[in-house]
Formats: C-alpha cells, sequence, structure tokens
C-alpha cells in the first residue's frame, strides 16, 4: 500500500494497561508487526510521544517552555527503548533528536535519514519538533512531509476518531472516514489542528487506530479497513 510511512506511537500506548512507563509486552508486540513490515522492503519513521513520563505542565504551575523541553526528553527515553528492542529483533535502527544529544543519538539531518532509509534502517525521531508550543502530533506531521512519506499511522490507545471522548462518553460516535476540514471544522481532539493543517497542505493521509488491536500496525500498512483515515 505505501512505499515509505511514518508511524506515530503515542507515550501512553506504549505504556500498556500499566498507564505509565514501557510495557515490555506492548513494546514486543509492536516490534514484530515492524519486523513484518520491514521484512516487506516498506521504509519506516516512527516518532514517540512522551506521555508515559511526562504530560505537560501535569497541575502545577511549572513555566511551558520548561515542561515542553522535559517532555521532549521522556521523547527520547522512548525512542532508546524502541531502538533497543528493534535492534534486539534484527532491525538495524538509528534515533535522530531534534534537540543535540550527541552521546545517545545523532541529530535530525533530513539527508542522513533519507540515507538510512535507502539502507534498509528504520529511523526513530525523538525530541518532538525541538521547539516548545508545538506537539509530537506536529512533530509527526513535519517529519511526514520533510521525507515525503506516503502516510501518517496514528496509533493511539483508542481504535479510532470520536465525535467526543469515548472513555468518557458512552454514546460517543466513531467516524469511518474523515477529510482534514472535518477534524479542523468539529475541533476533534485526535490530532491537533497544526498538525492536521500540514498534513492537508502536502496531501498526507493520517490513519488513526488503537495500537493494542491484533495486527494493527500491519492492517494499516496494508491499505485494510481500520480506524478512521483522514483523507
Amino acid at each position: 500500500m505505501y512505499k515509505r510511512i511514518v508511524l506515530k506511537l503515542s507515550g501512553e500506548a506504549l505504556a500498556g494497561a500499566n498507564g505509565n512507563g514501557i510495557d515490555d509486552k506492548t513494546v514486543g508486540a509492536v516490534v514484530k508487526q515492524l519486523k513484518e513490515v520491514h521484512d516487506m522492503g516498506i521504509e519506516i519513521g516512527i516518532i514517540v510521544g512522551g506521555g508515559n513520563f511526562w504530560r505537560g505542565r501535569q497541575g502545577t504551575e511549572m513555566d511551558r517552555t520548561t515542561a515542553d523541553h522535559m517532555g521532549m526528553l521522556a521523547t527520547v527515553i522512548n525512542a532508546l527503548a524502541m531502538q533497543d528492542a528493534l535492534e534486539r529483533a534484527g532491525i538495524p535502527t538509528r534515533v535522530q533528536t531534534a534537540l543535540t544529544i550527541t552521546r545517545l543519538a545523532e541529530p535530525y539531518i533530513l539527508r542522513r535519514a533519507l540515507r538510512h532509509f535507502e539502507k534498509g534502517r528504520v529511523v526513530i525521531f525523538a525530541g518532538g519538533t525541538g521547539n516548545p508550543y508545538f506537539t509530537t502530533d506536529t512533530a509527526a506531521s513535519l517529519r511526514a512531509a520533510e521525507i515525503q512519506a506516503d502516510a501518517l499511522l496514528l496509533a493511539k490507545n483508542v481504535d479510532g476518531i470520536y465525535d467526543s471522548d469515548p472513555n468518557t462518553n458512552k454514546n460517543a460516535v466513531k467516524f469511518e472516514e474523515l477529510t482534514y476540514m472535518d477534524v479542523i471544522k468539529n475541533g476533534l481532539k485526535a490530532m491537533d489542528t497544526t498538525a492536521v493543517s500540514m498534513c492537508m497542505e502536502n496531501n498526507i493521509p493520517i490513519v488513526a487506530f488503537a495500537l493494542n488491536e491484533k495486527d494493527s500496525i500491519l492492517r494499516a500498512v496494508k491499505g485494510e479497513k481500520i480506524g478512521t483515515i483522514i483523507k
């Protein structure tokens, strides 16, 4: 279905049922699917959130910029964990960070990332955009546009996009297909407006689905009907 994808993994999804930290079983299930995708010859970029370790100011009076920088560091922790798991499965992987942390990972350089894809490596983009006030959703859209990905796969802890929060409203209605403008005009919260706008401007389809569904990443890559598609 796609030659090159960006997979956005939410930090909360990586935490599994624990709700925080990193769940080895969940990571293992993700890696098993990514190995199959990689073996199909599809080029994979990954963006990881950091919500399993840190979410914004978390109710404190902390300065927004400081809180966002802490969130960026949380994404680096998740990226290193994913890199370790992927390489143990025999998948060559590189982590590139928007923040300069050269003792741990490469700085993000577009041409170097593209070269990694040519060599069959998975590239994990960490540190968000490197700027406060931008979410990892926006970082995923930005990287997808820069590397000219065919699709952005949004793996979350909810099985698609709803008209309201399905965790608090049992009558919430799930959408199977939306346009970019549907998401923006109706203020749907599955992805921030900046991220959706960037995908719209660059004609990048978004597929939102639940990470914990069986073979959900594989099914999304193959173009099967899953979750919600925004196009």
